[in-house]
């Protein structure tokens, strides 16, 4: 067995409810729109193709009784000349409505995959907390593709067969009643079949989905995680892994295709004991003149026509039941509600002078483990508040709340007196820039990823930000300069590079609030400076939270709050909290003495900020 644990994604598993066909009804609605189109060229298609097909066979019977034993060879040029004209009008109309139904049917796929990306785009921080990317890809990708059989072709396919069976059995029936009872006795036996397969087909594709999601979601983590990876020499164990969920795949696709295949024989095998019944019975009729040799001939064509449609729906069954799993996972994330979502009369937010306050916050990313324990803080308008604290101690927890990615369990979160909540998430978050520490680079140009932060902005914009975090100068020694593609996650450039692009990024938008979350972290002490004589002139004016484990970055800063365990514990500037020798004197002493010991060439650089023994 794998070192690996075994993804266990509850939404992923399969549904045990019943068949729902509501889920028809809103694949439907995509529909809609395009139904003047279907009623105007598809269903006009769809008609004539399927009266030329019911009126082939009544044809041969004519040509068969009355031009061949009649020996009217007049009359055999003329029935035939009048069979090849409903054959050409019976490919045209199969060949415009195939066209059409493929065209209308990708635009179809086209705005469900839309809808879906849309809504992923608009889901709250905690879905993406508790989904792995690869299970949201594979709804997007795969369960999207696998409904486009079922667009393109599979709804009017399934109205063609029924329309055709419905007309053969009113045509035999219409013909010689008794020959056509006999013959259509077999299908309560069909329906029985089908019925019992219906839900052990359903439940295996399910399985089926869910299996397929779990190895993208494996296969995401491990593209992502590679270097750890290979740095903790776990191929070996990576692959076992995907081998056995690979391994699981494939018996499940291939118990679902065995019960897939199943349809198609026995239908088979019924068409063939019907077959039998029209022609011993259609001889006895014969002998006993009830019919003619022409109307055997059309009743053979007709059974023809007749298992045809059958054999066709229970293969649309099957695709259905395919469809019917994807559309089953793309509405249940279609479902999923934001947690963070604006209210009905939600205002604009006025621009933001800088007045923050959280009163009694409380927070819980789970149930009974709360983040935050009664936070209370007040910020001024342009004050920069540094938040120090051991990991796990609060401090991107309440920036998050900030930026509202996340709605406090209690208490509330204003701005300039306006309560965050009643306020829309693109008036408040266009007025908020945030730089982390894991920085995101998107595949395109750096003059691209700079100008995310602000997408009207100008050339020369883009370069002044740039020039104002000190990133100006490694762009210019790049191959392209600012044309350069950055590849993916940027790749070609050193992590350092990408922090000070990010922070580019994030003042080319002009925010009124500014948060760096150890956005610091991966620039060398050199740049670090030369970054902070920048800040200086940047934060005029603005309010910035500001999270640093490095406390040299936050001497400068109006005040220091220092957390512990989702608590405020002391807060005030770096030399009352020296004074106070507390919480932060106790953290700035040990970082001072791990530089020390780390390298005590250093130790000199850090006198100015060593707490006074």
């Amino acid at each position: 067995m794998s070192a690996f644990k075994r993804f266990i994604y509850p939404n992923d598993e399969a549904m045990e409810k019943p068949f729902d066909w509501s889920q028809l009804r809103r694949l439907s609605a995509y529909m809609k729109p395009y139904r003047r189109q279907l009623l105007a060229v598809v269903l006009v298609m769809m008609a004539l193709g399927a009266l030329t097909r019911l009126a082939i066979p009544l044809l041969i019977s004519y040509i068969v009784d009355r031009a061949l034993l009649g020996g009217d060879g007049h009359l055999l040029a003329v029935y035939v000349s009048v069979m090849f004209a409903l054959y050409a009008v019976q490919w045209g109309a199969s060949y415009f409505r195939t066209r059409y139904t493929s065209i209308i049917g990708q635009k179809m796929i086209h705005d469900l995959r839309f809808d879906l990306f849309r809504h992923i785009q608009r889901l709250s921080f905690r879905f993406f907390d508790r989904r792995p990317a690869g299970s949201v890809l594979v709804r997007v990708t795969n369960d999207v593709n696998a409904l486009q059989d079922l667009f393109t072709n599979g709804a009017v396919n399934l109205m063609i067969d029924c329309v055709q069976l419905i007309g053969v059995v009113a045509i035999l029936l219409a013909l010689n009643v008794k020959l056509a009872l006999a013959i259509i006795v077999t299908v309560p036996l069909l329906f029985i079949v089908t019925h019992s397969l219906q839900m052990r087909i359903r439940r295996v594709w399910q399985d089926v989905r869910g299996k397929q999601s779990h190895i993208n979601a494996h296969l995401n983590e491990s593209i992502q995680g590679i270097r750890v990876t290979q740095a903790f020499v776990q191929e070996r164990n990576n692959m076992a892994y995907f081998e056995e969920m690979n391994r699981e795949n494939r018996r499940l696709w291939n118990r679902a295709t065995t019960l897939n295949v199943s349809f198609g024989p026995f239908i088979e095998l019924t068409a063939a004991v019907g077959t039998s019944i029209l022609f011993v019975y259609g001889t006895h009729l014969i002998r006993t003149d009830a019919i003619t040799i022409g109307l055997l001939v059309a009743f053979s064509t007709y059974v023809t026509s007749f298992w045809e449609p059958i054999t066709r729906l229970g293969a649309m069954y099957s695709s259905l039941l395919v469809a019917m799993a994807s559309s089953e996972r793309i509405f249940e994330l279609m479902d999923e509600r934001p947690v963070v979502a604006e209210k009905p009369d939600a205002q604009e937010m006025p621009p933001i002078r800088g007045n923050i306050r959280l009163t009694d916050v409380v927070f819980e990313y789970e149930e009974g483990r709360p983040a935050l324990r009664g936070v209370s803080l007040e910020a001024r308008e342009g004050q920069s508040i540094a938040l120090v604290g051991h990991t796990g101690s609060g401090k991107s927890t309440i920036v998050n709340l900030l930026c509202r990615f996340y709605d406090p369990t209690a208490g509330s979160v204003t701005i300039d007196g306006v309560d965050i909540r009643d306020v829309t998430l693109r008036s408040l978050r266009s007025q908020v820039s945030i730089v982390m520490q894991d920085t995101f680079l998107f595949s395109g140009t750096i003059r691209d990823n700079i100008r995310f932060g602000r997408l009207e902005a100008t050339d020369r914009e883009v370069e002044a930000a740039a020039k104002s975090v000190r990133a100006h100068d490694f762009i210019m020694r790049l191959p392209d300069g600012y044309d350069t593609e950055v590849e993916e996650r940027g790749g070609i450039l050193s992590a350092g590079q990408r922090q000070l692009l990010s922070f580019a990024r994030a003042l080319l938008a002009n925010p009124r609030i500014l948060i760096l979350d150890e956005a610091t972290a991966s620039i060398d002490t050199e740049t670090e400076l030369r970054i902070q004589e920048a800040l200086q002139t940047l934060l005029a004016g603005r309010n910035s939270f500001i999270i640093a484990h490095r406390l040299s970055t936050i001497r400068g800063a109006d005040r220091i709050v220092a957390l512990d365990h989702g608590a405020i514990v002391e807060q005030g500037t770096h030399d009352e909290l020296l004074a106070a020798r507390g919480v932060y004197y106790g953290m700035l002493e040990a970082q001072h003495r791990f530089r020390e010991e780390a390298d005590p060439a250093d130790s000199e650089a850090a006198v100015a900020e060593q707490p006074k023994r």
